[in-house]
């Protein structure tokens, strides 16, 4: 049984969508639902979700004990960031085994424990594979270091001699996305200098050679490991890199932020010459990643049910993103576009528009995104009133830390707004919890390599990743059986815990369990937008179904008939919708 249909297409144009959807639904499907199509599904950072220990670092066995509450909040997925063998230079990023679980987080026994509970509530499970790079702790790196230059184990990853008389030279100038040189340079056994090493990341994470069959073998076989094992697809990390440009030639990025894609010009006054700089990036967007996915869509049609394949591809414009999501590549991929647009009806209408066109041009669901492991959470982003770039943080000393009311405000009328939209929605750990980025975690508990390899002049990405609180009234909020916590929890966490605000008319938990259950029994996922006029610049309303959605992104009140009221993200007052504030009514 087949759930993508095989066939390859070189460019969007090569697709062309029917208008009907139950025409698009033959197209696609063989057999089955195609549940990513419309699923919300929920990210869990596993060191940072729950703790059945009390040593301070979240494991399976603990997500086991929380799934429950996962299933009543009314996800249909979760997918789980890298629990793999790690020496967690990268927070598991950093692969050293693909086929076991390191013991932080528990063994393959508990692994499996997981996914039999989640399906038995009615949960799919994804997990995250790091294909771009692995650690250089894996074997098969200790091998290309052991063996000589030009041997078969040193073409499993991308080394290179050095420029200049003695090789003293790194072979480009590419700097590394969390800061410092993107080559390191060996040492032979004789302990001369060797050859250099390509690490798009950090320097402990070498980048495979992905243009090398060999490699191309060993993932099929892991992808298998654990498609045998039960779990539902793979989101995967770094889906626009693994091949580089051919001759690996010198390249400056033109802004801030755009060694990751691009993203940097996302709903910015960016010259366009420039954005169109960041897209001929000699290590990201190649045409050649596109076999990989066509060769992996090819592995997971040889399993029974609808498998997902999810790509992390920082790729702009949207419509080049697309090509990512053809029927013979990824399910879907994740709409960063969407992530950093600017806090205004009409930026947020424009990328609507754009997502909505750009995926359906290629028969693929929309999917739409606020928060992640990787950005600043979206309670305090949309706050921001100055540039942080992504991945830079926010630490003590950043100037201009947000208001975290308006943050919460505009937060919860923005996750109101993407839930409401067709396609697939995203959800990242402690959200419906309300939980801001923590903005003040000290020098000294900070992990990300980014804070190292910058000299500490980017703080990274620890402050949205600092373990979630549970119960208000217990050490660690409840994370663990103890007070540890790998990242040290802010002391007013209290009234985010889950027990905290559950059955609290007006939590942020009770707004996203509303939301969820509206958008089922509506079945937004499978709707369509159109857009209502004449509400003024700053609102924003749509239609969606039987569901009308309004928001106000503007600093006033607007006066509004609110009759048949279904949800609303903040207090309505007077009959009039509130800045920062979004509702659901019945059309």
């Amino acid at each position: 049984m087949k759930y993508r249909v095989p066939m390859t297409i070189e460019s969007a144009e090569d697709f062309t969508a029917p208008a009907d959807q139950s025409e698009m639904t033959e197209v696609i499907t063989s057999t089955g639902s195609e549940w990513w199509r419309t699923a919300v599904i929920y990210q869990i950072y596993p060191r940072s979700f729950a703790s059945s220990n009390g040593d301070g670092i979240g494991d399976l066995p603990g997500i086991t004990s929380r799934l429950h509450s996962l299933s009543e909040l009314g996800v249909d997925a979760v997918w789980l960031s890298p629990f793999f063998r790690s020496p967690q230079k990268d927070a598991g990023y950093d692969v050293s085994d693909y086929c076991d679980v390191d013991p932080m987080f528990g063994t393959l026994a508990d692994f499996d424990t997981m996914v039999s509970t989640a399906h038995d509530l009615g949960l799919k499970v994804i997990v995250d594979m790091v294909p771009n790079h692995t650690s250089d702790q894996h074997v098969w790196f200790q091998e290309a270091l052991a063996a000589p230059e030009g041997s078969p184990e040193r073409d499993r990853y991308m080394f290179h001699d050095g420029k200049g008389p003695n090789g003293d030279i790194a072979p480009n100038n590419w700097e590394s996305v969390f800061g410092g040189p993107m080559w390191e340079r060996t040492t032979n056994p004789d302990g001369t200098p060797g050859q250099w090493y390509l690490h798009i990341f950090d320097v402990s994470q070498p980048d495979l050679n992905w243009e090398n069959p060999w490699v191309r073998e060993q993932f099929f076989g892991i992808l298998r490991f654990w498609l045998d094992r039960g779990v539902d697809g793979f989101r995967v990390d770094v889906a626009h890199g693994m091949i580089k440009e051919e001759g690996l030639p010198d390249y400056t990025p033109p802004v801030e932020g755009a060694s990751m894609g691009g993203t940097a010009a996302v709903g910015t006054d960016v010259d366009p010459d420039i954005v169109e700089a960041i897209q001929e990036t000699p290590y990201w967007g190649h045409s050649g990643v596109h076999e990989i996915w066509r060769e992996w869509n090819a592995v997971l049609a040889e399993y029974e049910g609808d498998r997902v394949m999810a790509a992390e591809a920082w790729v702009d414009p949207l419509e080049k993103m697309a090509l990512w999501v053809r029927p013979d590549e990824f399910s879907q991929a994740f709409n960063f576009g969407y992530m950093f647009t600017e806090w205004t009806a009409a930026t947020m209408r424009s990328i609507v528009d754009e997502s909505i066109a750009a995926f359906s041009s290629v028969g693929a669901p929309s999917t739409w995104v606020l928060s992640n492991h990787d950005v600043v959470r979206h309670a305090t982003r949309l706050a921001l009133h100055v540039d942080v770039p992504q991945g830079a943080g926010i630490g003590p000393m950043t100037k201009g830390k947000p208001d975290t009311a308006e943050g919460l405000r505009r937060a919860r009328a923005a996750t109101s707004l993407m839930l409401s939209l067709p396609g697939s929605a995203y959800l990242y750990q402690g959200e419906e919890l309300g939980l801001p980025e923590d903005m003040d975690l000290p020098d000294s508990a900070r992990q990300d390599p980014t804070w190292f390899r910058t000299n500490h002049e980017k703080y990274g990405r620890d402050g949205c990743r600092v373990p979630i609180p549970w119960e208000a009234d217990k050490p660690s909020y409840g994370f663990g059986p103890s007070a540890k916590s790998w990242l040290p929890q802010p002391a007013d966490w209290g009234p985010y815990a889950r027990d905290a605000q559950e059955g609290v008319a007006g939590s942020t938990l009770e707004l996203y369990r509303s939301a969820l259950a509206l958008r089922a029994e509506h079945n937004l996922g499978s709707g369509t937008v159109e857009w209502i006029d004449g509400y003024g610049p700053d609102v924003l309303a749509l239609r969606n179904g039987a569901v009308t959605v309004i928001v106000n992104f503007g600093a006033v009140a607007v006066e509004l008939p609110l009759d048949d009221l279904l949800l609303a993200s903040d207090g309505i007052v007077g009959g009039a919708l509130p800045a920062d504030t979004a509702v659901w009514l019945r059309s």
